[in-house]
């Protein structure tokens, strides 16, 4: 098995400037992924993603936000090291690249940098085999929420 890349592809029911706004607006993104989101869309701008209360054992996250290019592209890293400014080497880098397909989007994911974080091969597996469950569980709901958003407007 590969432990290097997670992709996936999946097509939204939304024009690319909608689906652009729901990955990369903390907004929306805190709304099918992490429980809070606190960043601003703008190439080097380090913030974090807050998975559970943390009052009650959640987890902060650092993240990098390091491509956007509305309506085509937006990427992030995240994972490094508190201590340590995002980078290749120490933290994994998520891209959201869309495209315009008919009436909505192809949406095609990657997370890549497993390999270049230099874990233990049984950390490496587990790391991966934790991202490939929760991108698999929270991707899904990426398309629900903007199926629900668009019926508000």
């Amino acid at each position: 098995m590969e432990l290097g890349t997670i992709e996936r592809e999946m097509y939204v029911e939304a024009p690319p400037e909608v689906v652009f706004d729901v990955v990369s607006n903390p907004e929306h993104i805190k709304q099918w992924w992490p429980d809070d989101a606190r960043y601003e869309a703008t190439p080097g701008f380090t913030g974090d993603i807050v998975f559970g209360d943390c009052n009650d054992g959640g987890t902060v996250v650092p993240f990098t936000v390091v491509d956007v290019e509305p309506p085509h592209r937006f990427s992030f890293r995240w994972t490094q090291p508190v201590d340590q400014p995002a980078a290749e080497g120490n933290s994994l880098l998520v891209t959201f690249q869309l495209t315009a397909s008919g009436a909505g989007t192809l949406l095609r994911f990657s997370e890549t940098g497993f390999r270049e974080l230099g874990w233990e091969a049984a950390v490496l597996e587990e790391q991966y085999r934790e991202h490939v469950a929760g991108w698999d569980h929270f991707l899904p709901r990426l398309t629900t929420y903007v199926a629900a958003l668009r019926v508000r407007q």
